[in-house]
C-alpha cells in the first residue's frame, strides 16, 4: 500500500446492475478512506466486476484482471460478479488474483481487502448461488458525479431460459423490502437527486418472495416529495399486470420501458423457454403506447439461436418494426456451458449469426433515429448530467440523449440562469446528430 491515502480502482463489465453494484462498492471504499482513481492508473486495490453472459464477456473479464496485475503487481486484485460466481476456481488461478467474491457478500469486500493486507492469504468466498437466500443491501449508487441514483431492489432469477447462464450466476429471486427502498429513495431526494433508477436482474419478479410487487413499490415511490423521476429497468412482457400498467402511467414514472423480446418467432421462443409469444409482446407494447403517448419502448433480440431459420429471423425484423421500438440491443447467440441450449442440435454458424446481427443492428439504428426524429421541434425536460467543453449532456424522461450548448435565453440586460448538474432544464430539440443523440437549445430551468 502507498504510505499516504490508499487508492482503489474499478472496472465493470456487463449490465447496468453490475455498474450500479460497482458504484456502490466504490462508495464503500471511499467511506473507508480510499481515494478512487481511474482503472488505468496505479492503484493499491483493483476491483474487477465481471460478466459471463457471453464467451466474449468471459474473455474481456480475464483481460481486465490481467491488466490490473500488470498495472501494479503489488496491488490487491479483487474479482467479483457473475464470471467470478460461475468460474471461481478458474478466476482464482489467474496470476495476481487475491480475492474472489461472487454475486453475494459484496458488502464485505473492503473488510476482505483489509484482512488480506494483514494475512497475505488469498480469499475465495464463492459458494453455490442456489443457496443464496437473502437480498444483500448495498448503498444506492449515488455518487455526486452522477446526476441520477441507481437503486438495486432485486436480485436473482427463477426463469431459467434455455440459453441463459444468469440464474446460475445470480441464484434465486430475492427482493429488498418496500420500506427500505422508500426510506433510501426519500433520503436521496432530500440530497437533491431528482431521478432514481430501479434496477434488478429480474425486476418484474420484485416482491414475489414476500407479499409485494413492483406496482406497489412504484406507487409508494411516487409519493416521495422532491422525487421528480422514477425510471424502471427491464420488465418481461408477461409481467405487465393490470396493476403495473396502472402504476406506470403516473407522471413521475419515466415513459421509457425495456421489454425483452429475444425473438419474433414463436418456435424459437418456445425453444428458448420464454414465457410469452410474439402476439403477447405486441399486445403489451401497443397497450403501453396507447396509455402513454410518446413512450419509448426498447428491447433485446438474440439472433442465431439454435435452429433459427432465415424465416424465423425475418419474423424478428418484422415484429421490431411493427412494435415501433425506440431502440434495440442485438446479441448473436453465445452458447454457455451448463445451459440446455448449448447442447441443442442445429447450432448456427458464426458467420450466419454475425450477418444477422449486422442486419438487425442496421434496423436498430433506423428505429432509434425514427423515434428521435418524432421529437425534433418539441420542448422537453432534460436532466443536466455532464458538462464537457462547455456543453451539457443529459437525458429526457423518455431517455433521448441531448446535447445543449447555447446559453439559456434571457431578457435583454439579464444574466442567463446558471445550469447546475441535476437541474431539469427545458430544452428545445433541434436536430439529430450523426451518433443518434439530439442537439438542443436550453430555454429555462424547469
Amino acid at each position: 500500500m502507498n504510505p499516504g491515502e490508499p487508492t482503489a480502482a474499478f472496472h465493470t463489465l456487463g449490465c447496468k446492475v453490475n455498474q450500479g453494484e460497482t458504484d456502490a462498492i466504490a462508495g464503500m471504499f471511499k467511506a473507508r478512506g480510499y481515494a478512487i482513481v481511474p482503472f488505468d492508473a496505479p492503484a493499491d486495490v483493483y476491483v474487477v466486476n465481471t460478466c459471463t453472459v457471453t464467451h466474449l464477456s468471459d474473455r474481456k473479464s480475464r483481460q481486465a484482471i490481467r491488466r490490473a496485475n500488470r498495472l501494479n503487481p503489488d496491488a490487491v486484485v479483487v474479482v467479483t460478479g457473475c464470471y467470478a460466481q460461475t468460474a471461481a476456481d478458474e478466476v482464482q488461478a489467474i496470476e495476481g488474483v487475491d480475492i474472489v467474491v461472487g454475486t453475494d457478500r459484496r458488502s464485505a469486500i473492503v473488510d476482505l481487502v483489509e484482512e488480506h493486507r494483514r494475512s497475505g492469504e488469498t480469499v475465495n468466498t464463492v459458494y453455490d448461488s442456489g443457496r443464496i437466500e437473502r437480498f444483500e443491501e448495498l448503498p444506492a449508487a449515488a455518487e455526486r458525479s452522477r446526476a441520477r441514483a441507481t437503486m438495486k431492489i432485486q436480485d436473482g432469477c427463477d426463469l431459467y431460459c434455455t440459453y441463459c447462464i444468469i440464474p446460475y450466476a445470480r441464484g434465486p429471486v430475492r427482493s429488498r423490502r418496500i420500506e427500505s427502498v422508500v426510506e433510501e429513495a426519500g433520503r436521496l431526494a432530500d440530497e437533491g437527486f431528482k431521478e432514481i433508477v430501479l434496477s434488478g436482474i429480474h425486476l418484474g419478479a420484485y416482491g414475489s418472495d414476500f407479499d409485494a410487487d413492483l406496482a406497489k413499490l412504484i406507487i409508494e415511490l411516487c409519493r416521495i416529495p422532491g422525487l421528480r423521476r422514477i425510471r424502471v429497468g427491464s420488465v418481461e412482457p408477461q409481467e405487465f399486470t393490470p396493476e403495473l400498467l396502472e402504476a406506470i402511467v403516473h407522471p413521475r414514472v419515466c415513459p421509457h420501458f425495456h421489454i425483452p423480446l429475444q425473438s419474433g418467432s414463436d418456435a424459437v421462443l418456445e425453444r428458448m423457454g420464454r414465457r410469452y409469444r410474439r402476439q403477447d409482446f405486441l399486445d403489451v407494447t401497443r397497450k403501453i403506447q396507447q396509455m402513454i403517448p410518446g413512450v419509448a419502448i426498447t428491447s433485446d433480440v438474440i439472433v442465431g439461436f439454435p435452429g433459427e431459420r432465415e424465416a424465423d429471423y425475418r419474423l424478428s425484423e418484422e415484429i421490431c418494426r411493427a412494435a415501433g421500438l425506440a431502440g434495440l440491443h442485438v446479441f448473436p447467440y453465445s452458447p454457455r456451458r451448463g445451459t440446455p441450449a448449448a447442447t441443442f442440435p442445429d447450432q448456427i454458424p458464426s458467420a450466419v449469426k454475425q450477418e444477422r446481427a449486422q442486419r438487425l443492428g442496421k434496423l436498430a439504428r433506423e428505429l432509434a433515429d425514427d423515434y428521435a426524429r418524432g421529437f425534433v421541434g418539441q420542448i422537453r425536460e432534460v436532466l443536466a448530467e455532464e458538462k464537457v467543453d462547455g456543453a451539457w449532456t443529459g437525458h429526457t424522461n423518455n431517455y433521448l440523449k441531448v446535447f445543449f450548448t447555447k446559453p439559456v435565453e434571457s431578457s435583454p440586460g439579464e444574466m442567463a440562469p446558471v445550469i447546475e448538474r441535476e437541474d431539469l432544464v427545458r430544452v428545445r430539440l433541434l436536430h439529430i446528430r450523426p451518433d443518434g443523440a439530439l442537439d438542443g437549445l436550453p430555454i429555462e430551468p424547469a
